[in-house]
């Protein structure tokens, strides 16, 4: 049985919002109209425009008021007043905030990933701005947003924990609130709310994965992931009797790494090269698996050769479990191999190659969700076929 964490389930009384008598509905303008909305409400200035973002937000919503309107105005012309300057650190020591730069201090630590790192520096922008407007600080928190993604474009968790940051922390409406202040400090509130979520999954993860790990079992696991590390780490520590074979995990050899680990638990481990899996499959009893990506379908994308894993095991009736964290969940559906965008990773074969022979740098391949069996992740124990529910309910 899979749960769903409370966290994450939009506040019943979103939909039951009660909206001003002055509010004003909008209807998306045809394709063939002039792109700049007419102001809808006649007491405001007529020549008032609002931006393209906020024409979106305008058109997601359906509901605008007039002051609305007008800190939207006031966000646009900050914003161009200002020219895209870093947020300055409270005003206090003069030190300009950089989000990257902040992301970078987080990243220093060992076993912090990625992806809450960001979420962690998104959290300090909503401390550290000076916006005066709701409007004003959701552009800054898009603009930190956009420069952690495009930091490093391969990565598919860290535009995802992005993505959810910005669901989960702005989808508090403005207007539940009297005042700036008291929305900006529920914004902050949850801000650090998602990221203890988030810094606490692998440990949740690793609480539910101990039931399907049995005296005597042997688990097959592909290359290094801190999460599948804080399954076995677990299990170890709860004096479970196992053994694991841990391939190689070319390109970068990262499955070296996780045999180290291993051993230093005390952990009988045997180590693979990569084309040796389906030699040695009938001696597994289960394979774990980590995630970069978790796909609308079910599916994952993880590094280079998890989906030959998994096609040898469900040929030989083998359970595949993936261990991967919620924020790793991207509105992403690849239909094959080659719909995901390029992470390429030099390969050192020992010998020179030849400038005529081609060689395929990818890292990272695709499993779709029949060769999966079940997902271990923060928000429980799911199916494949479950993903999609949760990728609704986490961005909706």
């Amino acid at each position: 049985m899979w749960h769903r964490s409370a966290s994450f389930i939009l506040d019943k009384n979103q939909n039951d919002t009660v909206y001003p008598a002055d509010s004003v509905t909008l209807t998306p303008p045809p394709p063939s109209s002039i792109s700049t909305p007419q102001n809808p409400n006649p007491n405001l200035n007529r020549n008032m425009s609002m931006s393209a973002y906020y024409q979106t937000r305008a058109a997601h919503h359906g509901v605008v008021t007039s002051d609305w309107l007008a800190q939207s105005q006031e966000a646009a012309t900050r914003a161009v007043a200002t020219g895209g300057q870093e947020i300055v650190d409270g005003g206090k020591s003069g030190r300009a905030f950089s989000v990257i730069d902040e992301f970078n201090n987080w990243r220093k630590q060992p076993d912090l990933a990625e992806a809450v790192a960001a979420i962690r520096a998104l959290a300090a922008v909503i401390r550290n701005s000076e916006a005066k407007t709701m409007m004003e600080l959701e552009i800054e928190l898009k603009k930190a947003s956009d420069s952690l993604k495009s930091w490093d474009t391969t990565s598919i968790s860290l535009t995802a924990g992005c993505d959810l940051f910005m669901r989960y922390v702005t989808r508090t409406s403005a207007l539940e609130y009297e005042d700036f202040n008291s929305a900006r400090s529920r914004l902050i509130e949850r801000a650090e709310k998602f990221g203890e979520i988030s810094y606490k999954a692998r440990k949740i993860i690793a609480m539910l994965s101990q039931d399907f790990i049995f005296d005597g079992c042997t688990i097959l696991v592909h290359g290094f992931s801190r999460v599948v590390m804080e399954v076995l780490k677990m299990a170890a520590q709860n004096k479970k009797l196992f053994r694991v074979l841990c391939t190689e995990g070319r390109p970068d050899r990262s499955g070296l790494r996780l045999a180290n680990e291993l051993a230093k638990l005390d952990v009988p481990v045997k180590l693979l090269i990569d084309s040796a899996v389906a030699y040695t499959m009938d001696e597994v009893d289960m394979v774990f698996v980590g995630a970069d990506g978790v796909v609308e379908s079910g599916g994952i994308i993880n590094m280079m050769g998890t989906y030959q894993i998994a096609l040898v095991a469900h040929s030989m009736n083998k359970p595949v479990y993936v261990a991967a964290e919620s924020y790793k969940f991207a509105r992403l559906y690849p239909l094959d191999q080659k719909d995901m965008g390029p992470a390429l990773r030099p390969i050192d074969f020992g010998v020179p190659i030849p400038s005529k022979v081609e060689v395929e740098t990818s890292a990272r391949d695709y499993t779709p969700p029949q060769y999966l069996t079940l997902l271990f992740t923060d928000l429980g124990v799911l199916t494949p076929s479950v993903v999609s529910d949760e990728l609704i309910q986490l961005y909706l």
